[in-house]
C-alpha cells in the first residue's frame, strides 16, 4: 500500500509554502459532536470558536487549525440537518486540516462524500483505502506545511471500523493497520528528507489497554513522530501532565518525550500548541470557550444571520415540553442506561409482542443527560441521536453468555430490569439470570437491541449468531420519543434507579 502511495506522497511535499518565521501556532479541535450552540454547561459554541480563533490569528502571524474528527453527531443540529451546518462551519471557522472520526460515517459514505467534497480544508487519511468508493481521491495520506524554512508533515491515522462503524455505513472502504502505517509512514517522511517534523493527527483514542491501537502505544514504538493531535477518547489531556491516566508526554522508542494533545469533547476548550520550528518543541495549552466571547460574537453579522434559521428550528424542539423527569440522570451512574433499556423493552413489546424478554444497549449511544423536571423533544433527540433501528433477536443461551462475557471486559453495559449478571473480579461471568432464572446454554431467549449491536458492534459479535425475528425501519429514538409522550398522557413521570444490573463481585 505504501509503495503505491509514494508518487502521490512526493508530489504533496511541495505545497503550502510560507517561510520566514520560527513560530507556528496550531489550534486544535476534536469530538465537537455537532455542538453548534453552547451546551447546557454554558460552554462551547461555534460563534465563540470563531471569535477565539480569529483573536489568535490577529495576535500570531502563522496559525494553522486542525480538527481531529467527530465534528458531527450528538445534538439536534445533526438530527435535523444531517451535517449541513457543521461541515459549512468548518470552513467558516477556517480549519486547514481535517480527518475523519467514526461518526462522520453515520449517514453512510455517499452522504459523507457530498459534504467533504465541499470542504476547503486539506483532508488526510493514511490508513483508509477509499479507492472505488464515493470518497475516492478526496483524501491524501498526509500534507506538508512550510513554516520557518521547515517542512512539517501532518499525517492522518484513523481507527479500526470493526465494532465502531456499521458495515453498511463504512461501505467498501478498506482499513489498513493504523499502527503499521503510522510507524512506516513517519519513518519514510523523515528518512527520505520530505519532512523535518511529523505530526500524527489521529482519531484512535489517547490511551488504552496494552496492545490496542491508541496514540500512546504508537508513540512508544515510534522514532519519527514529533507531535500527536488526537481525538476519539474525549480525553481532556492535562498539559501539566499531572494525570498518569491521560499523560501529555509519552517517551518514544528513542527515549524522547513526545506531546500528545486532546481537548475533551463538545468544543468546551480549544487546544493551542506553540510550535518552535527551529527546535521542534511543542508547548500545549487550552483556551476555554465560554461566555466571555459572546459580545464580540454578536458582531459577526453574516455568520449569525446564516446560523439563525437553523438555530430557530433547534430551539423549537428544545423548548417543546413532552414529559417530566423525577431526577437528573447521567451516564456516570446506571439510572440513565437502565431507563433507556426499560423503555426500549416497552417499545419492543408494542412493535413486536410480549415475547420480548429484555434489552441490551450500549451506554456510548446515549449522548446527553436526562434533565430533572421538564423534558423536551430536543432532550430525547439529543440523548438518542443515532440513526439506529430496533432489532428483535432470538438467541441460544450459550451465545448470550458469550455476549455477557465479552461485555465483562469493559465492565458491563446497559440492560433492562430482567437482566442480572455478576462477574468475577477478573471479568468473567459468575452467573447470569433473565427474569430471575439462570441462563441455560440450551435454551433460547428473545431480546431487543439496535442494529449496530445486532451486527456485532461494541463487542457483541455473538449476537450475530441469533435469529433476527424483526427489524424496524424507523430510528429508535423516535419510538422512545413517542413512548415518553405516552407516559405524560397517562399522567406518569420518567423515573429510574441506580440499580446495578451488571456488576462485579464485592461491589
Amino acid at each position: 500500500m505504501l509503495k503505491k502511495l509514494m508518487p502521490l506522497l512526493v508530489m504533496l511535499a511541495a505545497i503550502n509554502l510560507n517561510a520566514g518565521a520560527e513560530h507556528l501556532t496550531i489550534l486544535t479541535a476534536n469530538d465537537t459532536h455537532s455542538a453548534v450552540m453552547p451546551n447546557k454547561r454554558g460552554k462551547g459554541g461555534f460563534m465563540r470558536w470563531k471569535v477565539a480563533m480569529d483573536s489568535v490569528r490577529q495576535a500570531d502571524k502563522n496559525v494553522l487549525a486542525v480538527h481531529a474528527g467527530d465534528g458531527v453527531q450528538g445534538t439536534v443540529f445533526f438530527s435535523l440537518f444531517r451535517g449541513d451546518v457543521e461541515y459549512a462551519a468548518l470552513d467558516s471557522l477556517g480549519f486547514d486540516i481535517y480527518i475523519l472520526g467514526n461518526h462522520e460515517f453515520d449517514n453512510g459514505v455517499s452522504e459523507l462524500a457530498k459534504h467533504v467534497s465541499q470542504l476547503k480544508a486539506s483532508k488526510i487519511s493514511a490508513n483508509y483505502d477509499m479507492s472505488g468508493t464515493p470518497l475516492d481521491g478526496m483524501f491524501a495520506p498526509y500534507v506538508i506545511k512550510h513554516y520557518g524554512g521547515k517542512r512539517i508533515a501532518f499525517m492522518g491515522i484513523n481507527l479500526n471500523p470493526k465494532g465502531m462503524i456499521a458495515d453498511k455505513s463504512f461501505g467498501d472502504i478498506r482499513y489498513i493497520d493504523g499502527e503499521k502505517v503510522a510507524l512506516s509512514l513517519s519513518d519514510y517522511l523523515k528518512e527520505s528528507g520530505i519532512a523535518d517534523y511529523v505530526v500524527m493527527v489521529s482519531h484512535i483514542g489517547h490511551i488504552g489497554r496494552p496492545g490496542t491501537l491508541c496514540d500512546a502505544e504508537i508513540v512508544k514504538k515510534s522514532r519519527n513522530i514529533d507531535l500527536v493531535i488526537g481525538g476519539h477518547s474525549h480525553t481532556l489531556v492535562d498539559p501539566t501532565n499531572s494525570h498518569p491516566r491521560s499523560p501529555h508526554l509519552v517517551k518514544n522508542a528513542a527515549g524522547r518525550e513526545i506531546p500528545i494533545c486532546q481537548n475533551g469533547s463538545q468544543g468546551e476548550v480549544m487546544g493551542k500548541i506553540d510550535f518552535d520550528t527551529e527546535t521542534g518543541k511543542a508547548v500545549f495549552s487550552h483556551i476555554n470557550i465560554g461566555n466571555g466571547y459572546d459580545e464580540r460574537a454578536e458582531k459577526y453579522e453574516a455568520m449569525n444571520e446564516w446560523l439563525a434559521p437553523y438555530a430557530q428550528q433547534v430551539d423549537k424542539k428544545m423548548n417543546t415540553r413532552i414529559a417530566t423527569s423525577e431526577s437528573e440522570m447521567t451516564n456516570q451512574k446506571p439510572a440513565l442506561g437502565n431507563w433507556v433499556c426499560d423503555a426500549v423493552v416497552e417499545v419492543g413489546r408494542q412493535l413486536y409482542g410480549e415475547e420480548v424478554q429484555f434489552s441490551l444497549m450500549n451506554r456510548g449511544g446515549i449522548r446527553q443527560n436526562m434533565p430533572k423536571g421538564d423534558v423536551t423533544e430536543g432532550d430525547i433527540e439529543s440523548m438518542l441521536p443515532f440513526d439506529n433501528r430496533l432489532v428483535v433477536i432470538r438467541i441460544k443461551g450459550e451465545y448470550l453468555m458469550r455476549v455477557f462475557e465479552a461485555l465483562g471486559v469493559r465492565g458491563g453495559d446497559a440492560a433492562s430490569s430482567a437482566v442480572k449478571v455478576v462477574y468475577t473480579r477478573d471479568g468473567h461471568v459468575r452467573w447470569a439470570k433473565i427474569n430471575g432464572k439462570k441462563v441455560k446454554s440450551d435454551q433460547y431467549y428473545t431480546l431487543i437491541t439496535i442494529d449496530y449491536l445486532a451486527n456485532g458492534g461494541s463487542r457483541m459479535g455473538d449476537l450475530k449468531k441469533g435469529e433476527v425475528l424483526f427489524e424496524d425501519t424507523v430510528p429508535y429514538g423516535q419510538h422512545v420519543l413517542e413512548y415518553v409522550k405516552q407516559l405524560d398522557a397517562q399522567g406518569k413521570t420518567i423515573k429510574s434507579t441506580n440499580e446495578k444490573r451488571m456488576y462485579f463481585e464485592a461491589q
